[in-house]
Formats: structure tokens, C-alpha cells, sequence
């Protein structure tokens, strides 16, 4: 599940079922992926996020239009959607 907003977002959100993280807009990098994953780069963590028609996110990352991003729980993910669907998300620390 993902929020989305129509003006830049000073920050993303991202809830995790143990945790949450905020990352600030100014220290993303850049992001890559498809259909099935994205992966977004910001300066200490790369962020990881699996799911189906997830495409349609990198327009939005593109404008920095997103203000937080919600891993899937299990019913989400297997109901229907007609957008695009986060299943997984992992959230790693540069080293």
C-alpha cells in the first residue's frame, strides 16, 4: 500500500511490520526496476520493494510524489488491485 501525493513530499515513510523508516527526499539517489521490483537508493540505505505492476511507482519517485510506502499484509496482497501491489519490502544499510 502506498500513499501518494499529488506535490513533492519533504520525505517517504516507509512501515515495516517491525519497523519504520523516514528517509528525506534530499538524500535519494536514484531509483531502478519493472514491473515485479524497484530498487530505490538513498545516501545510507537501499530499499528493496517486491510486488506486481510496481511500474506505475517509478513516475512517482520520479517527482518525489510519494509520502510513504506500506508493506503488504498477507490478505492485501492476495486481493484484488488495480494498482500496483507491494508485497515485500527490505530496507538494507549502506555500508
Amino acid at each position: 500500500m502506498a500513499q501518494e501525493s499529488t506535490s513533492h513530499s519533504a520525505g517517504l515513510q516507509i512501515h515495516l511490520f517491525t519497523r519504520t523508516y523516514v528517509f528525506p527526499w534530499s538524500q535519494f539517489l536514484f531509483a531502478e526496476g519493472d514491473s515485479g521490483e524497484i530498487r530505490m537508493a538513498f545516501s545510507t540505505h537501499d530499499v528493496i520493494i517486491t510486488g506486481g505492476r510496481l511500474d506505475m511507482r517509478l513516475e512517482k519517485i520520479t517527482v518525489q510524489g510519494i509520502s510513504s510506502l506500506r508493506e503488504a499484509i498477507r490478505a492485501e496482497s492476495m486481493g484484488p488491485n488495480s494498482g500496483s501491489e507491494i508485497t515485500n519490502i527490505v530496507v538494507n544499510k549502506v555500508d
